[in-house]
């Protein structure tokens, strides 16, 4: 093999491989955001803790739509939990429009800081929704705040968390063969 071959191949394969990493990127970064609470990412949890605190915070409800013509509000707009409590929120949800609506809410929390210890153990925002024309659906987020949270020094003097959602389009939204999603999504 000849050295111009060998380049040619070294180049053909860094090429590739820089394809792939940029396809990867997306799911990497948001699987490592969701590891880390890193950006005030939000964790999925399995189990609630056993421990609940005395301590208690106030999570405040945002919501936010892009580029879709419906309606999202939280029903309360917040609560206060003890640290290590469950929670259960509700948002409500209308499509104003005659047409199918395909939508996934994209979330965060704020302060960043509070991100690893914001849980959620049932939410829509799992799943990527479909709301027909005129529908309204009422969603639960069921969450909690883990004790660690009181004990960690960066965290210390958290008193309030701003849980944020914003619904943007996805694919489908203009595909009537595209899968309706129905009931809530957990």
């Amino acid at each position: 093999m000849s050295g111009k071959n060998l380049i040619a191949i070294v180049c053909v394969l860094t090429v590739m491989a820089m394809t792939g990493a940029a396809f990867a990127a997306v799911p990497l970064y948001r699987m490592f955001c969701q590891v880390t609470g890193f950006n005030g990412t939000v964790s999925r949890a399995d189990l609630a803790p056993t421990k609940v605190l005395d301590q208690t915070l106030l999570i405040r409800f945002d919501t936010n739509v892009r580029d879709l013509p419906m309606t999202f509000r939280p029903e309360q707009v917040s609560q206060r939990v003890r640290i290590g409590e469950t929670g259960m929120a509700f948002f409500d949800v209308t499509n104003t429009s005659d047409q199918p609506i395909h939508a996934t809410a994209a979330y965060n929390v704020v302060p960043e800081r509070a991100g690893p210890y914001f849980q959620k153990l049932q939410c829509f925002c799992f799943d990527s929704q479909t709301i027909a024309p005129g529908e309204s659906k009422k969603f639960p987020v069921q969450y909690f705040v883990a004790p660690e949270i009181a004990t960690d020094h960066e965290s210390r003097g958290v008193r309030e968390i701003t849980l944020s959602y914003t619904f943007y389009p996805t694919k489908g939204a203009n595909d009537p063969s595209s899968p309706s999603t129905t009931g809530v999504a957990g």
